[in-house]
Protein backbone atom coordinates (compact mmCIF):
# COMPACT_ATOMS: atom_id res chain seq x y z
CA UNK A 1 0.00 0.00 0.00
CA UNK A 2 1.49 3.06 -1.21
CA UNK A 3 1.53 6.76 1.07
CA UNK A 4 0.16 8.43 -1.74
CA UNK A 5 -3.38 6.65 -0.61
CA UNK A 6 -3.50 8.86 2.19
CA UNK A 7 -4.53 12.13 1.56
CA UNK A 8 -6.63 10.86 -1.26
CA UNK A 9 -8.55 8.88 1.25
CA UNK A 10 -9.13 11.46 3.80
CA UNK A 11 -10.38 13.50 1.29
CA UNK A 12 -12.73 11.09 -0.29
CA UNK A 13 -15.55 12.00 1.57
CA UNK A 14 -15.26 15.88 0.60
CA UNK A 15 -15.01 15.17 -2.75
CA UNK A 16 -18.55 13.36 -2.60
CA UNK A 17 -19.37 15.93 -0.79
CA UNK A 18 -19.02 18.19 -3.76
CA UNK A 19 -20.53 16.22 -6.05
CA UNK A 20 -24.01 15.67 -3.74
CA UNK A 21 -24.02 19.36 -3.42
CA UNK A 22 -23.80 20.22 -7.42
CA UNK A 23 -26.46 17.30 -7.52
CA UNK A 24 -29.03 17.21 -4.70
CA UNK A 25 -31.65 15.44 -6.74
CA UNK A 26 -29.12 12.55 -7.31
CA UNK A 27 -29.89 9.18 -5.41
CA UNK A 28 -27.37 7.48 -6.39
CA UNK A 29 -24.66 9.82 -5.12
CA UNK A 30 -26.52 9.78 -1.68
CA UNK A 31 -26.13 5.48 -1.58
CA UNK A 32 -22.69 6.06 -1.71
CA UNK A 33 -22.53 8.47 1.34
CA UNK A 34 -22.00 5.17 4.01
CA UNK A 35 -18.99 3.98 1.90
CA UNK A 36 -16.80 7.26 1.94
CA UNK A 37 -15.88 5.76 5.01
CA UNK A 38 -14.49 2.39 3.94
CA UNK A 39 -11.22 2.97 2.75
CA UNK A 40 -10.45 4.29 5.67
CA UNK A 41 -11.47 1.17 7.79
CA UNK A 42 -9.13 -0.76 5.00
CA UNK A 43 -6.48 1.53 5.38
CA UNK A 44 -6.38 0.88 9.40
CA UNK A 45 -6.61 -2.97 8.84
CA UNK A 46 -3.79 -3.01 5.81
CA UNK A 47 -1.51 -0.29 6.09
CA UNK A 48 1.93 -0.86 6.96
CA UNK A 49 3.29 0.36 10.23
CA UNK A 50 5.25 4.02 9.55
CA UNK A 51 3.06 4.85 6.43
CA UNK A 52 3.81 8.60 5.59
CA UNK A 53 3.67 11.20 3.22
CA UNK A 54 4.55 14.84 2.87
CA UNK A 55 2.75 17.20 1.00
CA UNK A 56 5.73 20.51 0.75
CA UNK A 57 3.25 22.29 -1.96
CA UNK A 58 0.22 21.91 0.70
CA UNK A 59 -0.41 25.12 3.26
CA UNK A 60 3.26 25.16 4.73
CA UNK A 61 3.83 21.40 4.13
CA UNK A 62 1.37 19.08 5.59
CA UNK A 63 2.25 15.43 6.78
CA UNK A 64 0.02 12.62 6.56
CA UNK A 65 0.53 9.03 8.85
CA UNK A 66 -0.69 6.47 10.29
CA UNK A 67 0.77 4.91 13.28
CA UNK A 68 -0.33 2.21 16.45
CA UNK A 69 -2.79 4.96 18.64
CA UNK A 70 -3.65 6.56 14.89
CA UNK A 71 -4.47 2.95 13.33
CA UNK A 72 -6.79 2.18 16.54
CA UNK A 73 -8.71 5.42 16.13
CA UNK A 74 -9.01 5.24 12.61
CA UNK A 75 -10.38 2.07 12.54
CA UNK A 76 -12.61 3.36 15.30
CA UNK A 77 -14.11 6.34 13.68
CA UNK A 78 -14.23 4.25 9.83
CA UNK A 79 -16.15 1.41 11.43
CA UNK A 80 -18.35 3.69 13.25
CA UNK A 81 -19.02 6.14 10.42
CA UNK A 82 -19.61 3.65 8.31
CA UNK A 83 -22.04 1.82 10.45
CA UNK A 84 -24.04 5.17 10.77
CA UNK A 85 -24.22 6.13 7.46
CA UNK A 86 -25.89 3.02 6.61
CA UNK A 87 -28.45 3.47 9.12
CA UNK A 88 -28.67 7.26 8.08
CA UNK A 89 -29.98 5.80 4.45
CA UNK A 90 -33.02 4.39 5.79
CA UNK A 91 -33.35 7.23 8.59
CA UNK A 92 -33.53 9.84 6.35
CA UNK A 93 -35.19 8.20 3.48
CA UNK A 94 -38.06 10.36 3.97
CA UNK A 95 -36.42 13.81 5.19
CA UNK A 96 -36.94 16.81 2.43
CA UNK A 97 -33.15 17.74 3.21
CA UNK A 98 -31.24 14.94 3.40
CA UNK A 99 -29.12 15.90 0.90
CA UNK A 100 -28.21 18.51 3.23
CA UNK A 101 -27.61 16.50 5.37
CA UNK A 102 -25.49 14.25 4.13
CA UNK A 103 -23.13 16.96 2.61
CA UNK A 104 -22.36 17.91 6.41
CA UNK A 105 -22.42 14.74 7.27
CA UNK A 106 -19.32 13.91 4.23
CA UNK A 107 -17.57 17.42 5.32
CA UNK A 108 -17.73 16.55 9.15
CA UNK A 109 -16.24 12.56 8.38
CA UNK A 110 -13.81 14.31 6.34
CA UNK A 111 -12.39 16.39 9.41
CA UNK A 112 -12.71 13.62 11.68
CA UNK A 113 -10.61 11.12 9.64
CA UNK A 114 -7.94 14.17 8.43
CA UNK A 115 -6.98 15.34 12.07
CA UNK A 116 -6.39 11.66 12.78
CA UNK A 117 -4.03 11.45 9.76
CA UNK A 118 -2.15 15.07 10.18
CA UNK A 119 1.05 14.71 11.78
CA UNK A 120 1.43 18.37 11.59
CA UNK A 121 0.15 21.40 14.16
CA UNK A 122 -1.88 23.53 10.80
CA UNK A 123 -3.28 20.39 8.95
CA UNK A 124 -4.65 18.77 12.56
CA UNK A 125 -5.86 21.91 13.68
CA UNK A 126 -8.01 22.51 9.55
CA UNK A 127 -9.35 19.09 9.77
CA UNK A 128 -10.10 19.43 13.60
CA UNK A 129 -12.38 22.74 12.67
CA UNK A 130 -13.91 21.78 10.07
CA UNK A 131 -15.23 18.58 11.82
CA UNK A 132 -16.40 21.05 14.85
CA UNK A 133 -17.93 23.70 12.83
CA UNK A 134 -19.49 21.08 9.68
CA UNK A 135 -20.73 19.32 12.91
CA UNK A 136 -23.82 22.18 13.62
CA UNK A 137 -25.30 21.54 10.90
CA UNK A 138 -25.74 18.40 11.44
CA UNK A 139 -27.30 18.91 15.86
CA UNK A 140 -29.33 21.94 14.17
CA UNK A 141 -30.45 19.43 11.28
CA UNK A 142 -34.05 19.17 12.02
CA UNK A 143 -34.50 22.65 12.96
CA UNK A 144 -37.01 22.55 15.40
CA UNK A 145 -36.50 25.26 18.64
CA UNK A 146 -34.55 22.36 20.44
CA UNK A 147 -32.50 21.60 17.96
CA UNK A 148 -31.80 25.57 16.90
CA UNK A 149 -31.46 26.17 21.06
CA UNK A 150 -28.89 22.78 21.00
CA UNK A 151 -26.60 24.17 17.58
CA UNK A 152 -26.63 27.78 19.63
CA UNK A 153 -24.46 26.14 22.54
CA UNK A 154 -22.64 23.86 20.71
CA UNK A 155 -21.41 26.23 17.82
CA UNK A 156 -20.51 28.82 21.23
CA UNK A 157 -18.55 26.50 22.62
CA UNK A 158 -16.65 24.97 19.13
CA UNK A 159 -15.94 28.47 18.17
CA UNK A 160 -14.07 28.83 21.72
CA UNK A 161 -12.60 25.60 21.61
CA UNK A 162 -11.03 26.57 18.30
CA UNK A 163 -9.66 29.98 19.53
CA UNK A 164 -8.22 28.10 22.17
CA UNK A 165 -6.42 25.20 20.72
CA UNK A 166 -5.57 27.71 18.08
CA UNK A 167 -3.59 29.92 19.98
CA UNK A 168 -2.00 27.00 21.92
CA UNK A 169 -0.79 25.32 18.71
CA UNK A 170 0.74 28.33 17.69
CA UNK A 171 2.25 29.49 21.03
CA UNK A 172 3.76 25.17 21.04
CA UNK A 173 4.82 25.63 17.45
CA UNK A 174 6.56 28.45 18.23
CA UNK A 175 7.99 27.10 21.52
CA UNK A 176 9.39 24.35 19.40
CA UNK A 177 10.84 25.89 16.58
CA UNK A 178 8.83 23.39 14.10
CA UNK A 179 5.34 22.25 13.27
CA UNK A 180 5.35 18.38 13.38
CA UNK A 181 2.79 17.41 16.45
CA UNK A 182 5.85 14.90 18.36
CA UNK A 183 7.89 17.94 18.03
CA UNK A 184 5.64 19.85 20.08
CA UNK A 185 5.10 17.23 22.43
CA UNK A 186 8.65 16.67 23.08
CA UNK A 187 9.56 20.25 23.71
CA UNK A 188 7.07 20.08 26.95
CA UNK A 189 4.61 22.69 26.55
CA UNK A 190 4.21 24.85 29.62
CA UNK A 191 2.19 27.39 31.18
CA UNK A 192 0.03 29.14 29.40
CA UNK A 193 0.60 27.23 26.16
CA UNK A 194 -0.64 23.88 28.27
CA UNK A 195 -3.61 25.62 29.74
CA UNK A 196 -4.83 26.46 25.90
CA UNK A 197 -4.09 23.06 24.81
CA UNK A 198 -5.91 21.13 27.50
CA UNK A 199 -9.16 23.30 27.54
CA UNK A 200 -9.00 23.65 23.75
CA UNK A 201 -9.54 20.03 23.21
CA UNK A 202 -11.03 19.01 26.60
CA UNK A 203 -14.30 20.93 24.91
CA UNK A 204 -14.71 18.56 22.38
CA UNK A 205 -13.75 15.94 25.00
CA UNK A 206 -16.20 16.76 27.13
CA UNK A 207 -14.15 17.48 30.03
CA UNK A 208 -15.95 18.71 33.25
CA UNK A 209 -16.95 21.98 33.21
CA UNK A 210 -16.98 22.06 29.78
CA UNK A 211 -19.20 19.54 29.19
CA UNK A 212 -22.62 20.91 29.12
CA UNK A 213 -23.24 20.95 25.13
CA UNK A 214 -23.51 17.17 25.21
CA UNK A 215 -26.67 16.84 26.84
CA UNK A 216 -27.79 19.49 24.47
CA UNK A 217 -26.63 18.31 21.24
CA UNK A 218 -27.63 14.15 21.60
CA UNK A 219 -31.26 14.47 22.46
CA UNK A 220 -31.75 17.52 19.38
CA UNK A 221 -29.58 15.88 16.98
CA UNK A 222 -30.45 13.02 14.20
CA UNK A 223 -30.15 9.49 15.98
CA UNK A 224 -27.11 9.02 13.15
CA UNK A 225 -25.11 12.05 13.95
CA UNK A 226 -25.56 11.33 17.83
CA UNK A 227 -24.16 8.14 17.12
CA UNK A 228 -20.42 9.16 15.76
CA UNK A 229 -21.10 12.48 17.88
CA UNK A 230 -20.75 10.56 21.03
CA UNK A 231 -18.87 7.48 19.24
CA UNK A 232 -16.37 8.96 17.23
CA UNK A 233 -16.27 13.01 17.41
CA UNK A 234 -16.09 13.06 20.58
CA UNK A 235 -12.27 10.75 21.07
CA UNK A 236 -10.56 13.66 18.50
CA UNK A 237 -9.82 16.00 21.58
CA UNK A 238 -8.80 12.80 23.70
CA UNK A 239 -6.40 11.85 20.44
CA UNK A 240 -5.54 16.10 20.51
CA UNK A 241 -3.89 15.29 24.06
CA UNK A 242 -2.02 12.04 23.46
CA UNK A 243 -0.41 13.94 20.44
CA UNK A 244 0.31 17.32 22.31
CA UNK A 245 0.78 16.81 25.96
CA UNK A 246 4.04 16.00 27.28
CA UNK A 247 3.56 12.20 28.38
CA UNK A 248 7.15 11.25 28.30
CA UNK A 249 9.90 10.01 30.42
CA UNK A 250 9.64 13.00 32.55
CA UNK A 251 5.90 13.04 32.89
CA UNK A 252 4.11 15.97 34.45
CA UNK A 253 2.23 15.74 38.27
CA UNK A 254 0.54 19.03 38.16
CA UNK A 255 -1.15 17.99 35.31
CA UNK A 256 -1.70 14.84 35.69
CA UNK A 257 -3.02 15.22 39.24
CA UNK A 258 -5.18 17.67 37.44
CA UNK A 259 -6.90 16.03 34.57
CA UNK A 260 -7.15 12.45 37.20
CA UNK A 261 -9.57 14.67 39.89
CA UNK A 262 -11.36 16.61 36.48
CA UNK A 263 -11.89 13.06 34.95
CA UNK A 264 -13.06 11.12 38.46
CA UNK A 265 -15.10 14.07 38.72
CA UNK A 266 -16.72 13.82 35.93
CA UNK A 267 -17.26 10.21 36.25
CA UNK A 268 -19.42 10.23 39.07
CA UNK A 269 -21.23 13.42 38.80
CA UNK A 270 -22.64 12.90 35.18
CA UNK A 271 -23.47 8.98 36.37
CA UNK A 272 -25.54 11.58 38.86
CA UNK A 273 -26.82 13.66 36.39
CA UNK A 274 -27.72 10.91 34.04
CA UNK A 275 -29.89 9.05 36.24
CA UNK A 276 -31.38 11.77 36.94
CA UNK A 277 -32.83 12.49 33.37
CA UNK A 278 -36.28 10.96 31.35
CA UNK A 279 -34.99 11.03 27.95
CA UNK A 280 -32.95 8.24 26.55
CA UNK A 281 -30.47 10.26 24.42
CA UNK A 282 -30.21 12.90 27.25
CA UNK A 283 -29.20 9.34 29.86
CA UNK A 284 -26.46 8.31 26.97
CA UNK A 285 -25.00 11.79 26.45
CA UNK A 286 -24.37 12.29 30.26
CA UNK A 287 -23.25 8.11 29.67
CA UNK A 288 -20.67 9.50 27.63
CA UNK A 289 -19.21 12.43 30.03
CA UNK A 290 -19.09 9.98 32.44
CA UNK A 291 -17.26 7.55 30.16
CA UNK A 292 -14.49 10.16 29.02
CA UNK A 293 -13.91 10.88 32.35
CA UNK A 294 -12.58 7.89 32.70
CA UNK A 295 -10.48 8.28 29.36
CA UNK A 296 -9.10 11.52 31.00
CA UNK A 297 -8.29 9.76 34.29
CA UNK A 298 -6.13 7.45 32.31
CA UNK A 299 -4.46 10.47 30.49
CA UNK A 300 -3.90 12.07 33.93
CA UNK A 301 -2.44 8.55 35.10
CA UNK A 302 -0.17 8.48 31.64
CA UNK A 303 1.59 11.93 33.16
CA UNK A 304 1.85 10.70 37.22
CA UNK A 305 3.30 7.38 36.22
CA UNK A 306 5.53 7.67 33.48
CA UNK A 307 7.19 4.44 33.61
CA UNK A 308 4.02 2.77 32.89
CA UNK A 309 2.99 5.87 30.07
CA UNK A 310 2.93 3.12 27.28
CA UNK A 311 0.71 0.62 28.59
CA UNK A 312 -1.73 3.26 29.76
CA UNK A 313 -1.65 4.79 26.15
CA UNK A 314 -3.05 1.56 24.95
CA UNK A 315 -5.38 1.01 27.55
CA UNK A 316 -6.79 4.49 27.03
CA UNK A 317 -6.74 3.90 23.47
CA UNK A 318 -8.46 0.41 23.80
CA UNK A 319 -11.24 2.26 25.86
CA UNK A 320 -11.74 4.83 23.19
CA UNK A 321 -12.68 2.01 20.89
CA UNK A 322 -14.79 -0.03 23.26
CA UNK A 323 -16.71 3.02 24.26
CA UNK A 324 -16.80 4.31 20.97
CA UNK A 325 -18.51 0.84 19.31
CA UNK A 326 -20.86 0.23 22.25
CA UNK A 327 -21.73 3.83 22.33
CA UNK A 328 -22.75 4.32 18.64
CA UNK A 329 -24.75 0.81 19.14
CA UNK A 330 -26.87 2.76 21.55
CA UNK A 331 -27.58 5.68 20.09
CA UNK A 332 -28.67 3.50 17.30
CA UNK A 333 -30.40 1.26 19.69
CA UNK A 334 -32.94 4.74 20.07
CA UNK A 335 -33.23 5.02 16.77
CA UNK A 336 -34.80 1.70 16.52
CA UNK A 337 -37.42 1.87 19.62
CA UNK A 338 -40.16 2.38 16.85
CA UNK A 339 -38.90 -0.79 14.65
CA UNK A 340 -40.26 -3.54 17.34
CA UNK A 341 -40.06 -6.93 15.20
CA UNK A 342 -43.54 -8.85 15.11
CA UNK A 343 -41.96 -12.33 15.69
CA UNK A 344 -40.36 -14.14 18.54
CA UNK A 345 -36.48 -14.72 17.07
CA UNK A 346 -36.40 -11.11 15.81
CA UNK A 347 -37.37 -9.62 19.17
CA UNK A 348 -34.74 -11.99 20.65
CA UNK A 349 -32.06 -10.45 18.70
CA UNK A 350 -33.58 -7.01 19.14
CA UNK A 351 -33.26 -7.41 23.06
CA UNK A 352 -30.20 -8.80 22.58
CA UNK A 353 -28.49 -6.03 20.37
CA UNK A 354 -29.92 -3.10 23.00
CA UNK A 355 -28.58 -5.20 26.32
CA UNK A 356 -24.69 -6.17 25.19
CA UNK A 357 -23.73 -2.75 24.44
CA UNK A 358 -25.27 -1.59 27.96
CA UNK A 359 -23.49 -4.62 29.60
CA UNK A 360 -20.08 -3.90 27.93
CA UNK A 361 -20.39 -0.30 29.44
CA UNK A 362 -20.65 -1.66 32.63
CA UNK A 363 -17.78 -3.79 32.41
CA UNK A 364 -19.15 -7.27 32.33
CA UNK A 365 -16.77 -10.02 32.37
CA UNK A 366 -16.00 -11.23 28.87
CA UNK A 367 -17.34 -8.38 27.05
CA UNK A 368 -15.41 -5.15 25.81
CA UNK A 369 -15.70 -3.10 28.93
CA UNK A 370 -13.79 -5.64 31.16
CA UNK A 371 -11.05 -5.56 28.85
CA UNK A 372 -10.67 -2.15 29.02
CA UNK A 373 -11.43 -1.42 32.37
CA UNK A 374 -8.76 -3.78 33.33
CA UNK A 375 -6.05 -2.39 31.06
CA UNK A 376 -6.81 0.73 32.21
CA UNK A 377 -6.58 -0.29 35.96
CA UNK A 378 -3.24 -2.71 35.25
CA UNK A 379 -0.43 -0.30 36.32
CA UNK A 380 -2.24 0.70 39.80
CA UNK A 381 -0.83 -2.03 41.81
CA UNK A 382 2.79 -1.45 41.19
CA UNK A 383 2.21 2.40 41.18
CA UNK A 384 3.57 4.61 43.79
CA UNK A 385 0.87 7.01 44.39
CA UNK A 386 0.24 8.97 47.47
CA UNK A 387 -2.70 10.95 48.99
CA UNK A 388 -6.34 10.79 47.45
CA UNK A 389 -4.59 9.67 44.10
CA UNK A 390 -3.30 5.68 46.26
CA UNK A 391 -7.35 5.31 46.18
CA UNK A 392 -7.39 5.87 42.10
CA UNK A 393 -7.92 2.13 41.80
CA UNK A 394 -10.47 1.83 44.17
CA UNK A 395 -12.41 4.82 42.32
CA UNK A 396 -12.11 3.29 39.12
CA UNK A 397 -13.99 0.26 40.49
CA UNK A 398 -16.99 2.30 41.85
CA UNK A 399 -17.68 4.01 38.70
CA UNK A 400 -18.71 0.88 36.99
CA UNK A 401 -21.74 1.26 39.95
CA UNK A 402 -22.57 4.74 38.22
CA UNK A 403 -22.57 3.44 34.38
CA UNK A 404 -24.53 0.24 35.23
CA UNK A 405 -27.31 2.69 36.98
CA UNK A 406 -26.99 4.68 33.78
CA UNK A 407 -27.68 2.02 31.62
CA UNK A 408 -30.31 0.42 33.76
CA UNK A 409 -31.72 3.83 33.52
CA UNK A 410 -31.38 4.14 29.71
CA UNK A 411 -33.01 0.49 29.13
CA UNK A 412 -35.78 1.67 31.58
CA UNK A 413 -36.97 4.77 29.59
CA UNK A 414 -35.85 3.38 26.02
CA UNK A 415 -38.12 -0.24 26.92
CA UNK A 416 -41.11 2.33 28.36
CA UNK A 417 -40.60 3.72 24.11
CA UNK A 418 -41.20 1.29 22.43
CA UNK A 419 -43.78 0.94 19.56
CA UNK A 420 -46.32 -1.78 20.14
CA UNK A 421 -46.84 -2.13 16.06
CA UNK A 422 -44.18 -3.99 14.02
CA UNK A 423 -42.21 -1.42 11.55
CA UNK A 424 -39.84 -2.81 8.66
CA UNK A 425 -36.48 -2.01 9.51
CA UNK A 426 -34.29 -2.33 6.39
CA UNK A 427 -31.48 -4.50 6.22
CA UNK A 428 -29.00 -1.53 6.67
CA UNK A 429 -30.25 -0.89 10.11
CA UNK A 430 -30.05 -4.20 11.37
CA UNK A 431 -26.77 -4.62 10.59
CA UNK A 432 -25.35 -1.23 11.16
CA UNK A 433 -27.21 -1.83 14.87
CA UNK A 434 -26.23 -5.35 15.01
CA UNK A 435 -22.29 -5.20 13.73
CA UNK A 436 -21.79 -2.24 15.96
CA UNK A 437 -23.71 -4.38 18.88
CA UNK A 438 -21.45 -7.87 18.04
CA UNK A 439 -18.39 -5.95 19.23
CA UNK A 440 -18.89 -5.79 22.29
CA UNK A 441 -18.17 -9.71 22.07
CA UNK A 442 -15.87 -10.17 19.29
CA UNK A 443 -13.27 -7.55 20.60
CA UNK A 444 -12.50 -10.10 23.92
CA UNK A 445 -12.72 -13.12 21.60
CA UNK A 446 -9.80 -11.68 19.32
CA UNK A 447 -8.04 -10.61 22.56
CA UNK A 448 -8.13 -13.92 23.84
CA UNK A 449 -7.02 -15.40 20.71
CA UNK A 450 -3.94 -13.32 20.83
CA UNK A 451 -3.12 -15.17 24.35
CA UNK A 452 -3.47 -18.28 23.35
CA UNK A 453 -1.34 -17.45 20.41
CA UNK A 454 1.68 -16.23 22.90
CA UNK A 455 0.53 -12.48 23.08
CA UNK A 456 1.46 -10.35 26.39
CA UNK A 457 -2.40 -10.30 26.69
CA UNK A 458 -3.42 -11.90 30.41
CA UNK A 459 -6.64 -13.89 29.41
CA UNK A 460 -7.56 -12.54 33.46
CA UNK A 461 -7.64 -9.15 32.05
CA UNK A 462 -11.30 -10.21 30.26
CA UNK A 463 -13.32 -10.91 34.07
CA UNK A 464 -12.37 -10.66 38.01
CA UNK A 465 -14.36 -10.68 40.50
CA UNK A 466 -13.49 -7.11 41.03
CA UNK A 467 -15.57 -6.24 37.90
CA UNK A 468 -18.83 -8.14 39.02
CA UNK A 469 -19.23 -6.59 42.72
CA UNK A 470 -20.05 -3.54 41.52
CA UNK A 471 -22.46 -4.13 38.14
CA UNK A 472 -24.55 -6.47 41.07
CA UNK A 473 -24.45 -3.08 43.53
CA UNK A 474 -25.29 -1.28 40.67
CA UNK A 475 -28.32 -3.62 39.30
CA UNK A 476 -29.23 -3.55 43.19
CA UNK A 477 -29.37 0.02 43.82
CA UNK A 478 -31.39 0.50 40.61
CA UNK A 479 -33.74 -1.90 41.50
CA UNK A 480 -34.09 -0.09 45.20
CA UNK A 481 -34.58 3.52 43.87
CA UNK A 482 -36.96 1.96 41.38
CA UNK A 483 -39.18 1.19 44.17
CA UNK A 484 -38.72 3.93 46.53
CA UNK A 485 -39.01 6.59 43.55
CA UNK A 486 -41.94 7.49 41.55
CA UNK A 487 -41.03 7.81 38.12
CA UNK A 488 -42.15 10.85 36.24
CA UNK A 489 -42.24 12.22 32.40
CA UNK A 490 -39.75 15.32 33.01
CA UNK A 491 -35.93 15.09 34.21
CA UNK A 492 -35.12 16.04 37.88
CA UNK A 493 -32.18 17.78 36.59
CA UNK A 494 -32.51 20.17 33.82
CA UNK A 495 -30.61 19.21 30.55
CA UNK A 496 -27.64 20.66 30.13
CA UNK A 497 -27.17 21.67 34.06
CA UNK A 498 -24.69 24.29 33.97
CA UNK A 499 -26.20 25.94 30.83
CA UNK A 500 -29.15 27.00 32.55
CA UNK A 501 -27.82 29.50 34.83
CA UNK A 502 -26.41 31.96 31.87
CA UNK A 503 -29.66 31.26 29.74
CA UNK A 504 -31.79 32.27 32.80
CA UNK A 505 -29.76 35.37 32.91
CA UNK A 506 -30.57 35.79 29.33
CA UNK A 507 -34.30 35.39 29.55
CA UNK A 508 -34.17 37.76 32.47
CA UNK A 509 -32.92 40.56 30.45
CA UNK A 510 -34.84 39.60 27.42
CA UNK A 511 -38.13 39.84 29.74
CA UNK A 512 -37.87 43.12 30.85
CA UNK A 513 -40.89 44.89 29.20
CA UNK A 514 -39.83 48.69 28.46
CA UNK A 515 -43.05 51.20 28.63
CA UNK A 516 -42.99 52.53 24.61
CA UNK A 517 -43.78 56.07 26.65
CA UNK A 518 -40.61 58.30 27.85
CA UNK A 519 -43.17 59.43 30.70
CA UNK A 520 -46.33 58.61 32.60
CA UNK A 521 -48.83 61.62 32.66
CA UNK A 522 -48.23 63.28 35.26
CA UNK A 523 -44.97 62.38 36.46
CA UNK A 524 -41.57 61.37 34.52
CA UNK A 525 -39.97 58.33 33.77
CA UNK A 526 -37.72 56.81 35.81
CA UNK A 527 -33.93 56.61 35.11
CA UNK A 528 -33.46 53.56 36.19
CA UNK A 529 -36.27 52.37 33.83
CA UNK A 530 -34.65 54.28 30.99
CA UNK A 531 -31.46 52.97 31.65
CA UNK A 532 -32.93 49.65 31.80
CA UNK A 533 -34.38 49.91 28.19
CA UNK A 534 -31.34 50.81 26.69
CA UNK A 535 -29.74 48.53 27.64
CA UNK A 536 -32.02 45.86 26.86
CA UNK A 537 -31.78 47.42 23.26
CA UNK A 538 -28.40 47.43 23.31
CA UNK A 539 -28.25 43.48 24.49
CA UNK A 540 -31.08 42.86 21.17
CA UNK A 541 -29.08 44.29 18.63
CA UNK A 542 -25.48 42.91 19.76
CA UNK A 543 -27.10 39.48 19.57
CA UNK A 544 -28.77 40.05 16.00
CA UNK A 545 -25.12 40.82 15.07
CA UNK A 546 -23.16 38.87 16.32
CA UNK A 547 -25.24 35.74 14.79
CA UNK A 548 -24.09 36.64 11.25
CA UNK A 549 -21.03 34.59 9.36
CA UNK A 550 -19.02 37.08 8.49
CA UNK A 551 -18.66 38.96 12.31
CA UNK A 552 -18.36 35.44 13.72
CA UNK A 553 -15.21 34.82 11.61
CA UNK A 554 -13.70 38.33 12.17
CA UNK A 555 -14.39 37.48 16.16
CA UNK A 556 -12.73 34.25 15.45
CA UNK A 557 -9.60 35.93 13.88
CA UNK A 558 -9.76 38.85 16.47
CA UNK A 559 -9.50 36.80 19.04
CA UNK A 560 -7.38 34.26 18.24
CA UNK A 561 -4.63 36.91 16.97
CA UNK A 562 -5.52 38.65 20.71
CA UNK A 563 -4.65 36.01 22.70
CA UNK A 564 -1.12 35.06 20.63
CA UNK A 565 -0.17 38.48 21.21
CA UNK A 566 -1.06 39.03 25.06
CA UNK A 567 0.36 35.16 25.48
CA UNK A 568 3.34 34.95 22.96
CA UNK A 569 6.77 34.67 25.07
CA UNK A 570 9.13 38.12 25.47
Amino acid sequence: MTAALLPAIALLPLLLAIAIALRPDSAGLQRLVPWAALPALLLAALAPAGLEITLEWLLIGTTLAIDAVGRAFLALTAGLWLAAGLFALDERRDDPGRHRFFVFWLLTLTGNLGLILAQDALAFYLFFSLMSLAAYALVAHPGSDEARRAGRVYLVLAVVGEVLLFAGLALAVYAAGGTRLEVLADARPEGWTLVLLVLGLGIKAGMLPLHFWLPLAHPAAPVPASAVLSGAMIKAGLLGWLRVLPIDAAGHAVLGETLVLLGLAAAFLAAVAGVAQSRPKTILAYSSISQMGLMTTGVGLALLIPEARGWLIAAVTLYAVHHGLAKGALFLSAGMADRLPATGAGRAAFGLFAVLPALALAGLPFTSGALAKNALKGPLDAAELHGWLAHAELALTLAAVGTTLLMVRYLWRWRAGLGDAARPATAGRWWAWGGLSLMSLLMPAVALLAALAGAPVHPASLGGVSLVWPVVLGLALAGVTGMLVRERGRPWLPEGDLVILPEAAWRRLQGLRPTPRLSVPGRPIARWRWARYRMQQRLVAAERGLTHWPVIGLLFAAAALGVYVVLAPG
